[in-house]
């Protein structure tokens, strides 16, 4: 009797976790939630300096294919597995198969890495909006101001405090009163604002110290037309993992948020359906976010100007608002609006991984684990933010970049554990559960699996082996 009693104690427990659980109220919340997740910094400062140097039309005709194939494979995986477990990452993968939920541990591990400096970034976004609101925009244009902000020693720390509170407000209020209601609010206005912007940019027209004409229609031009002018097939295929790289951030992959998310889906909603929007929307602000920021730069400084990273965001960008006069003003407050609406939508849902895991494998309430997930970001964010002034120090890294804290944690992070997780999901799913652990799922209620053969080749074949590429990449092997 006792054993039988422990059996129904335990399955009491799960159902009761399972049914206290929240749900997104509909597919739109659900979809705007998770392309909020995916359209975040790495679509704005790292897309279009990736196409500006893949060749422009070369990258994006990749990144699109890939994004059809090797994203939509990782992301519908990742959705499929958090619908049908009921669980955030860090105990997903033990439903699905006990021998392999070390990958929970690793999926839940890279948003407790990245969630630190991602706030860190948030707050010097905060800082810049603040200035060009105050009328002080054109200050963040003089030569090292971005660096005398970031070593200096309270600053970046009050911002980050501002940041990280704001994030935390949301995930604390839970997933429909919380996400859901602030996702439905913040996606259609980043959305009209980063349409607005990319078309002001291409109207726009600059003549330089040496006399040179450049327009905004040709830096269009420059992004959308392929140039294979001496682009060998190494350089090709450098692009091949650039865009690759990319498709992480810009689908949220790996990184437990999608799994989190996919536990909110209710049972009854089309995911495949689902799916095909999330995929629509985060591949059409990514290229949004090259037509917004490429014809500006190229306009005002050439493709020289083009950089990737902070370098673009805090340096390139407020030279160009700058160089356009008064309208600049306007248009920098206008972005880097645009900016916070992406990283907050994007630090909520990284939040939401960490905080949904605590939740799942400790019970612990959801003001006890945000809390707790608070606190954590707090301590290794002002660890991040004294990496620039009192822990500074330089490491080079194995792919032989030379980083800081910030830059250690997000090579851990993206170019490490993100690939790993993304590898060993594909094992599992591929050759361990079976594709059908997903394409049941996801065929629930008599939706139909859309590209189906490609996602069992993709799954079992194709993604392991460019995963696998992409991690030898990362160690600086070729």
């Amino acid at each position: 009797m006792t054993r039988y009693a422990d059996i129904w104690s335990r399955r009491y427990d799960f159902l009761s976790t399972h049914e206290k659980r929240s749900n997104f109220t509909g597919s739109l919340g659900f979809v705007l939630a998770a392309a909020g997740s995916a359209v975040g910094l790495g679509n704005i400062w790292r897309f279009p300096y990736l196409a500006a140097k893949g060749g422009g039309g070369v990258f994006i005709f990749v990144y699109i294919i890939l994004a059809l194939t090797f994203g939509f494979t990782l992301l519908t995986t990742e959705i499929a597995i958090g619908r049908k477990t009921a669980q955030g990452p860090l105990t997903a993968y033990g439903k699905i198969n006990k021998n392999w939920r070390f990958i929970g541990f690793f999926a839940w591990l890279v948003p407790i890495i990245i969630l630190p400096y991602y706030c860190t970034i948030g707050g010097w976004v905060l800082k810049y909006f603040a200035e060009f609101l105050t009328g002080h925009g054109t200050d963040t244009a003089a030569d090292g101001y971005f660096t005398g902000y970031i070593t200096s020693q309270w600053a970046p720390l009050i911002w980050m405090l501002i940041f990280l509170a704001a994030t935390a407000f949301v995930v604390f209020n839970g997933v429909n009163k919380g996400i859901e209601n602030y996702s439905k609010i913040l996606m259609p206005i980043l959305f009209v604002l980063v349409i607005g912007i990319g078309f002001y940019s291409l109207t726009l027209k600059h003549t330089d110290a040496e006399g040179i004409t450049r327009t905004g229609m040709e830096g269009l031009k420059v992004y959308l037309i392929p140039d294979f002018s001496g682009m060998t097939v190494k350089q090709f295929f450098i692009v091949l993992m650039d865009a690759m790289g990319q498709l992480f951030f810009s689908i949220s992959v790996a990184m437990g948020i999608m799994i989190a998310y996919g536990s909110y889906a209710k049972k009854e909603t089309n995911l495949m359906k689902s799916i095909n929007q999330i995929e629509f929307f985060d591949t059409l602000v990514a290229l949004l976010a090259g037509l917004m920021i490429i014809p500006a730069v190229y306009t005002f400084a050439g493709l020289e100007g083009m950089s990737a990273g902070p370098g673009l965001m805090f340096v390139s960008l407020p030279k160009v608002f700058e160089a356009m006069g008064t309208m600049g003003g306007l248009i920098g407050i206008l972005f880097f609006l645009m900016v916070i609406f992406a990283a907050v939508t994007s630090a909520v849902s990284v939040m939401e991984a960490i905080v949904s895991s605590i939740m799942d494998k400790f019970r612990y309430s959801r003001k006890k684990s945000t809390a707790i997930t608070t606190v954590y970001t707090l301590i290794f964010g002002t660890l991040v933010c004294l990496g620039y002034n009192k822990l500074y120090f330089e490491l080079e890294l194995p792919n032989g970049a030379v980083g800081q804290i910030l830059d250690i944690m997000d090579y851990l992070s993206n170019n490490i554990f993100m690939p790993l997780v993304a590898l060993c999901t594909c094992i599992l799913i591929g050759w361990v559960a079976k594709p059908d652990t997903v394409i049941d799922e996801v065929t629930i209620g008599g939706y139909k699996f859309g590209r189906k053969a490609l996602y069992i080749a993709m799954i079992k074949y194709i993604a392991p082996v460019l995963l696998f590429i992409l991690l030898v990449q990362s160690f600086g092997v070729f």
